[in-house]
């Protein structure tokens, strides 16, 4: 996956380039009818990768970065890391056209596990030009490792916000399926973004860069889905896959933007001094014995706290190796944000 501003289409018929740098998706009136929007957790996962390696690029989700941070140490970095490059291009198999608006991340990773050794080679050489030295050896042991990473990176810094994300990006097709019906189809695509146009059968992407082509659909659709980890649109790196938009979110900044700091002394009023110093220590992730030998109390009471707290939304826990780890969720940062004030 490749944002507009380095897509390359070399597969494409060339048009004309008084258009300028762009994609122009040729539509009959069949596949008009199938233009579709999406929502693909592991797309947004993949997307995810690059605001991990490169958070200076992606002020906006800044935020997401700091509240993940602390987990930050128990993801296998070399794998993540090597899905992207310089570019920022991804590798196009961690942003899967999604099969139904109801796509669920063990779905896509599942499908992913079974990637041939064939398609992973080929689309990190897309994107390197080479295959990563931690894509190398045995396929299985690679494969098997990616699937850890991601799933790993999911259960730690996505599942925890995931209900909010996916409700920023169901209420922006909400919009769109608005604005499609009250000034047309073509007002709600180029909505997604002043790149986009759609004249009734020429959907035209515009490109910052790179060579111009166009591509009869022919029965194949075009899936549109939002996305709270991009700044301009985005395309498969290969021009041979379904044709999928990637595009930004409406409400990007709302769904990142911070709380308003409470007052740390009504804090420990309001949840008593055991549980609030609890939720303090929690700025990284701790199991419930570690808790214990570090504030002096008994596991069987840190884990009557912990079990009150996760349900009043304040933690977030997930499995790591034989041990339960538990860490504040956003509502909880947000609460003890002050506490060293």
């Amino acid at each position: 996956m490749v944002t507009a501003q380095f897509c390359r289409t070399a597969a494409l018929r060339p048009i004309d380039v008084a258009y300028g740098y762009m994609i122009r998706y040729v539509l009959e009136p069949s596949d008009v009818t199938a233009i579709r929007f999406g929502i693909s957790p592991l797309g947004e996962l993949g997307m995810g990768l690059r605001a991990l390696r490169f958070p200076e690029a992606y002020p906006l989700q800044r935020p997401w970065m700091d509240r993940i941070a602390p987990v930050l140490p128990l993801l296998d970095l070399a794998p993540l890391h090597a899905l992207v490059d310089d570019r920022r291009w991804v590798a196009d198999f961690v942003n899967p056209r999604p099969a139904s608006p109801l796509t669920v991340i063990d779905d896509e990773l599942a499908a992913l596990a079974l990637i041939t050794p064939e398609r992973l080679r080929a689309d990190l050489e897309r994107v390197h030009g080479t295959v990563p030295d931690v894509f190398r050896g045995d396929h299985a042991t690679v494969v098997h490792r990616m699937i850890d990473a991601l799933t790993a990176m999911w259960r730690l810094c996505f599942a925890p916000s995931w209900a909010r994300m996916r409700a920023v990006m169901e209420a922006d097709i909400l919009y769109r399926g608005r604005v499609a019906a009250g000034a047309g189809l073509g007002t709600a695509l180029g909505g997604l973004s002043p790149r986009v146009t759609f004249d009734g059968r020429h959907l035209d992407v515009r490109l910052a860069s790179g060579m111009t082509g166009s591509r009869q659909i022919r029965g194949e659709g075009v899936t549109l889905l939002p996305s709270m980890f991009v700044n301009r649109i985005c395309i498969p790196a290969d021009d041979t896959l379904p044709p999928t938009i990637i595009y930004p979110a409406r409400g990007q900044g709302a769904m990142w933007s911070a709380a308003t700091t409470p007052d740390a002394g009504a804090v420990r009023d309001l949840l008593g001094p055991a549980r609030a110093a609890l939720l303090a220590a929690l700025g990284e992730p701790a199991s419930s014995t570690e808790l214990a030998l570090r504030l002096h109390v008994t596991t069987s009471a840190v884990n009557q706290h912990l079990r009150l707290l996760a349900r009043a939304g304040l933690l977030n826990s997930a499995r790591y190796g034989r041990s339960v780890l538990y860490y504040r969720s956003d509502l909880g940062e947000s609460l003890t944000s002050s506490s060293s004030s």
